[in-house]
């Protein structure tokens, strides 16, 4: 199993990550199996880290039905966009910004493929790893109004504090190993 590889790739120093990685990946997730796995695999994606990618999409792929393989990329992508813009326009001090067109085509967000909560679930997820204030806000939001507790909502983002921690400290050790 992919995930007892990365498990084991983890430093003693960081063990508390391999425990945690265990356990929002494992059996104890709130998360459906679909809203668990898409959001690993837009995290994974997120997370910019080639070793987590590699370990986790395995076994993300084998856990989804392709459509939702394909709408958990899709997520990581388009939120890799609208992540910077929106944070970009949130950061700058002029609100102009903030009122002028984006331009920018996002039709997969209306027509995703899958269950529009579980869309907004890994929208939400990618944010939080492109720490976009805005479109946590937004996500988080269109979420509850759906009817998603903040259970569900803080399990994802529990997901991707994980893998962004596992891909940041995989990533140095093999900076340093060089």
């Amino acid at each position: 199993m992919a995930l007892d590889e990365l498990k084991a790739a983890i430093p003693d120093f960081a063990k508390d990550l391999k425990l945690n990685l265990g356990s929002v990946i494992g059996n104890q997730s709130t998360l459906t199996e679909q809203q668990l796995w898409g959001t690993v695999l837009s995290c994974a994606i997120a997370a910019r880290s080639p070793q987590v990618l590699r370990e986790l999409e395995p076994e993300a792929k084998a856990n989804l039905k392709p459509e939702a393989y394909t709408a958990a990329k899709a997520a990581a992508a388009i939120m890799g966009m609208n992540n910077v813009f929106y944070r970009t326009r949130h950061l700058l001090s002029d609100p102009e910004y903030g009122t002028m067109r984006a331009g920018l085509r996002m039709n997969v967000i209306g027509n995703p493929g899958v269950e529009k909560v579980d869309f907004e679930l890994w929208s939400l997820a990618v944010s939080a790893i492109n720490g976009c204030g805005q479109c946590l806000d937004s996500h988080e939001q269109v979420l509850r109004k759906a009817g998603v507790d903040r259970e569900t909502i803080q399990e994802a983002f529990k997901v991707a504090s994980v893998v962004q921690a596992v891909a940041v400290t995989l990533d140095a050790e093999a900076a340093l190993a060089e």
